[in-house]
């Protein structure tokens, strides 16, 4: 297990694990260099080659990363789409010994064209266990980093790496003008949603509710005596008919 040390905001980064996926070491037929011939936004200059480069299968392809030592630890995915120029082209999820840790992935839509996306999924190693997003299934020493065919195109990475600390420790990409005003349109809106349907039910719900006529008269309230009328007459003529009949 090779480890590399960083700098980081005045913390030193203990990195575990690290490929360039698609670098001048791995020269298959799966890894591409296509996006050499473009520069990458929000990267840093020496980390563009990690994003230009890549690999990608067919088909679920995945790496291996030993850990021996219990604690607290930071996978980083790097990623920048460099071939397709809109979304729902490429997208796929990302496994973590079996656990979805990252669901459709779809870089352009995240962050555009020749643009760095990282991808940072914080998890914890302790007494046999392997703990992420919630999720806790038994850990034998290897770290299965999966990506996962889709339904659009090959799963692919252009680099990770794993390091051991907390999400804090974690370099950050550069910022990038047009994505961070997009996020924060889109929480603005999510905001504004919320306001406006609260305020759309107070005005809809009525503070006096209004009755849609007069109450019903109750039908077994009514008067009774005008049925027993004819009742009476009916009996008072009945009983001299039957007298006189008797008597004949």
């Amino acid at each position: 297990m090779r480890r590399v040390t960083l700098r980081c905001a005045a913390r030193l980064v203990l990195v575990i694990w690290a490929v360039n996926c698609g670098g001048d070491a791995h020269t298959d037929v799966h890894a591409s260099d296509y996006g050499v011939r473009l520069p990458i936004l929000r990267s840093s200059p020496e980390d563009q080659i990690l994003y230009q480069t890549e690999r990608y299968n067919e088909d679920t392809f995945g790496y291996e990363v030993p850990i021996r030592e219990e604690g607290d630890y930071i996978l980083v995915m790097k990623y920048a789409e460099v071939y397709f120029a809109q979304s729902q082209q490429k997208v796929f999820d990302v496994r973590l010994n079996g656990h979805v840790v990252v669901k459709d992935l779809d870089i352009f839509d995240r962050v555009g064209h020749s643009t760095a996306h990282d991808e940072i999924v914080p998890f914890s190693i302790k007494r046999g266990k392997l703990s992420v997003h919630g999720e806790v299934s038994t850990f034998n020493g290897k770290l299965t980093v999966e990506f996962v065919k889709g339904y659009y195109d090959n799963p692919k990475i252009c680099a990770l790496y794993v390091m051991k600390g907390k999400l804090e420790d974690v370099p950050k990409l550069q910022p990038h003008p047009g994505l961070e005003k997009r996020e924060e349109e889109e929480e603005e809106e999510e905001e504004g949603e919320g306001v406006e349907g609260e305020k759309k039910s107070a005005s809809t719900a009525p503070k006096n509710p209004v009755r849609s006529g007069p109450r019903t008269p109750n039908p077994y309230a009514a008067d009774n005596s005008s049925l027993m009328f004819p009742i009476l007459v009916a009996f008072g003529v009945f009983i001299p008919t039957l007298f006189c009949l008797c008597r004949l």
